[in-house]
């Protein structure tokens, strides 16, 4: 009886020790915050294509823009607030030249905008997308310029149902590893399990994966209910993103092939706003916005 009290004594030690901090929670005034916590910095797609928007790239990346094009409405999800998708992907060089990408007819772009960056350190950028499946549901699919020609590099699998979709949270140096990962929420109104993915060649290989997040609200153009930083100061991307409920706000580090939840805060009411961050380490604050219309200062 004493070794398995003193086993029990044990366990509720180790998990303490290991419990996630518990961050305070101060509500902002609102005069002192706008109105959308973060502004949106990208213009309008060229397409014209209702709330999208065009990615914008570093110069030196080859790709220095990109956006969705020939809308479509064949896809009736309309998560994003109506059913109006993307049907190709259009990128900028340098020197004006377009190139594009037609999906075929049972795949749309069900995405806002696309995302640029190096994923394979080769000094040329690629562009990374939310591409679903009329039958099978959404996808990370990652392009590139080959030459003259805009190809598909990589793709997670789709999701494996119609109706069924994710959003990316951030892209960043979060493992230490020499290139950058993506980390995304794949269902995140629905148990959203957060997972985080590295291009190898022409695979996007998964690192590691949890249930319990939400990084967006049904019917809504915002995409941005994450934020990333060096919370932490170990000098690598931490995470800051909903629970699956969205009244929690969870920052996660992502530790050997694990993602480990290191603080966390309570709210009152639904996060539905883009998240801002400021500072790092023990720096670190976030400002989130809240469904009943209060916004909330989150730190140490």
């Amino acid at each position: 009886m004493r070794l398995a009290a003193a086993l029990i004594l044990l366990i509720a030690f180790i998990g303490h020790a290991h419990a996630a901090d518990r961050w305070n929670v101060e509500l902002i005034e609102k005069p002192e915050v706008p109105a959308e916590i973060v502004a949106q910095p990208m213009e309008p797609a060229p397409s014209g294509i209702a709330d999208m928007l065009t990615a914008v790239g570093p110069k030196e990346g080859g790709i220095i823009r990109a956006w969705y094009s020939q809308p479509t409405s064949r896809y009736r999800h309309g998560i994003l607030g109506d059913r109006i998708e993307g049907g190709a992907l259009v990128v900028e060089r340098a020197d004006g030249r377009q190139f594009t990408y037609r999906l075929d007819e049972i795949e749309v772009f069900e995405d806002l905008y696309p995302r640029i960056a190096d994923l394979d350190g080769d000094g040329r950028s690629e562009v990374i997308t939310i591409r679903s499946s009329l039958i099978s549901g959404a996808s990370i699919t990652v392009f590139g310029l080959n030459g003259d020609t805009l190809v598909l590099k990589a793709t997670t699998p789709f999701i494996g149902s119609s109706f069924r979709w994710l959003n990316i949270a951030g892209i960043g140096y979060f493992t230490g590893a020499p290139l950058p990962e993506i980390a995304f929420v794949a269902t995140p109104h629905i148990g959203g399990r957060l997972a985080l993915v590295r291009l190898d060649r022409n695979r996007l290989v998964t690192i590691a994966a949890a249930p319990g997040f939400s990084n967006h609200v049904i019917g809504s153009t915002e995409l941005r209910l994450s934020a990333m930083a060096d919370f932490n100061g170990d000098g690598l991307m931490d995470l800051a993103l909903p629970s699956d409920n969205r009244k929690q706000l969870r920052i996660m580090s992502f530790v050997n092939g694990r993602i480990v939840e290191f603080a966390n805060a309570s709210l009152p009411s639904p996060i539905d706003k883009a998240i801002a961050v400021t500072g790092e380490g023990n720096d670190a604050a976030l400002t989130v916005g809240l469904e009943n219309g209060e916004v909330y200062k989150v730190s140490r």
